[in-house]
């Protein structure tokens, strides 16, 4: 037993040596390291915010927010999207102008990031007509349909304003983010100030993530490395968020909540906006911090692993959730933390404990679906063992 852990140790200590040295030497593991962090916190406050209430046989979505007020601070550690797009922006600049260098053109550049987003979405939705197909047949009530079929559909918008973000990356590279914070804050003025019209809102969805997203290209430029930008950063963005929240009438929590007058994310507003910059100003002040903790090979290892997995956990961690509340239902009752309406605070410790279990079928179906991420590649192990000729390789993927 000791002989099997002690060899299991050193394949791990070896396996990450090997992905460590087979990342080129000018990667950024820290802002990698960002966006491990901002998939880590979409995934668990999808996890925790969102229930399923099995109601007499069908299961409709209830969020602890809408009964427990009091939670609003979970969203603003886990509503983390803003630093996705910081890192999303700083990783398009960077690559265009690489691609730029080594004689690529706009088309070659664009189609292959493009098509590691589509390819994942297209298995998701393959295996989701299916299952819908199967559940209808089956008699399955149609609102738990609904439901489900909502669940796995909402995240998509994210990659939808990202894709068209990334496409659009030789135009924005050297736009200022105050343009679409203005942009931002006269939607707000006219649609909450003014009695505009509320469809005016999702001019927002383009400008509101169009805001860390050009930060993210201006921090490529090298226009953000000293540490006073993050700092004005956090603190004006958090000074402002406070100030819309208490006295601008938006609301606390920066998810959404079943049955709110307004919301922060449906679509983005400028209370979201100024959150988002706080969290950018942030994660500049970690990114040195995360670089040098990611200098070690297992943390790089971890961090890689995520990045390469992106997508995957990005488009499956809500199926790993219903997989379980569903398979759940056979257990003859309702199960508390899991289908039961989260009204209480005895909820949330039920719910923590589920965590777990997601997390093991989310690992299913990282198994069963991360071919479609990678592609025609044979995965990670196949570049490291091929470290010296395939260090352009990794830097694209990870």
């Amino acid at each position: 037993m000791v002989f099997g852990s002690s060899y299991a140790r050193s394949g791990t200590r070896g396996l990450a040596r090997r992905i460590a040295d087979a990342t080129p030497p000018d990667r950024d593991r820290g802002a990698d390291a960002l966006r491990a962090l901002a998939i880590g916190g979409v995934v668990l406050g999808h996890w925790l915010v969102t229930g399923l209430v099995d109601d007499g046989g069908a299961l409709h979505d209830a969020s602890p927010l809408e009964f427990l007020p009091q939670l609003a601070p979970v969203s603003w550690l886990l509503q983390t999207l803003a630093v996705f797009f910081l890192v999303g922006g700083q990783l398009a600049a960077k690559g265009w102008a690489s691609a730029r260098v080594r004689g690529a053109g706009y088309r070659e550049w664009v189609g292959a990031r493009l098509v590691r987003l589509v390819r994942p979405v297209a298995a998701l939705l393959g295996v989701w007509t299916v299952v819908i197909g199967v559940m209808v047949g089956c008699g399955v009530d149609g609102a738990t349909v609904r439901t489900l079929v909502k669940l796995v559909v909402s995240p998509l918008w994210f990659l939808a304003v990202y894709a068209v973000l990334t496409a659009a990356t030789p135009l924005v590279a050297r736009l200022h983010p105050l343009w679409p914070l203005a942009i931002v804050v006269h939607v707000d003025l006219v649609r909450l100030g003014l009695g505009g019209p509320q469809w005016l809102g999702w001019v927002n969805l383009g400008a509101g993530w169009l805001v860390p997203y050009c930060l993210g290209t201006a921090w490529a430029r090298g226009e953000l490395r000293d540490r006073m930008t993050g700092w004005v950063l956090l603190v004006g963005g958090a000074g402002a968020t406070g100030l819309l929240v208490a006295g601008g009438g938006y609301p606390a929590s920066m998810v959404g909540v079943p049955g709110a007058a307004l919301s922060n994310l449906n679509p983005p507003s400028l209370a979201a906006v100024t959150f988002g910059l706080a969290q950018c100003g942030g994660a500049l002040l970690l990114h040195g911090r995360l670089r040098r903790w990611c200098a070690r090979p297992g943390a790089w290892a971890a961090v890689a692993l995520v990045n390469l997995s992106a997508m995957t956990v990005f488009l499956w961690h809500q199926t790993a959730m219903m997989a379980v509340t569903l398979a759940g239902t056979w257990a003859g009752g309702p199960l508390q933390g899991l289908h039961t309406v989260p009204d209480g605070a005895g909820w949330v410790p039920a719910r923590l404990l589920w965590l777990p279990v997601f997390g093991v079928a989310l690992l299913v179906c990282w198994a069963a679906f991360h071919p479609c991420e990678r592609g025609r590649r044979k995965g990670a192990s196949r570049v490291v063992r091929r470290a010296p000729t395939a260090r352009s390789e990794t830097a694209e993927r990870i």
